[in-house]
């Protein structure tokens, strides 16, 4: 059965310029995953634009063909490097994993 795997972060940055470039940092990171991950059939990061107190910074929107796929992924060496390059940007993470009907 898919499954949707969504990221949420705040990122590190004192002034908007270094929030920033932190945020297209995780940006360009995670979009280097295109292609290299068994079982992904989408992969999409967006940027925050409505600057509420409450909004995360960056969301990560993927798709996997199954749970399985997704497993995988979480210990693929690919993302293992991604997850450490952007590990000391992050600030707070949330997540959620749901089938897809």
């Amino acid at each position: 059965m898919p499954v949707k795997h969504i990221v949420m972060w705040d990122v590190r940055g004192d002034t908007p310029k270094e929030k920033g470039e932190a945020i297209q940092f995780v940006r360009q990171r995670f979009e280097s995953l295109r292609g290299q991950i068994p079982g992904l059939l989408h992969l999409e990061l967006g940027v925050d634009v409505s600057l509420v107190d409450y909004a995360c910074d960056v969301v990560l929107y993927t798709e996997f063909d199954s749970q399985e796929s997704l497993q995988s992924y979480a210990r693929h060496p690919a993302h293992l490097r991604v997850r450490e390059e952007v590990g000391s940007l992050r600030i707070a993470r949330h997540q959620v994993d749901y089938f897809v009907p």
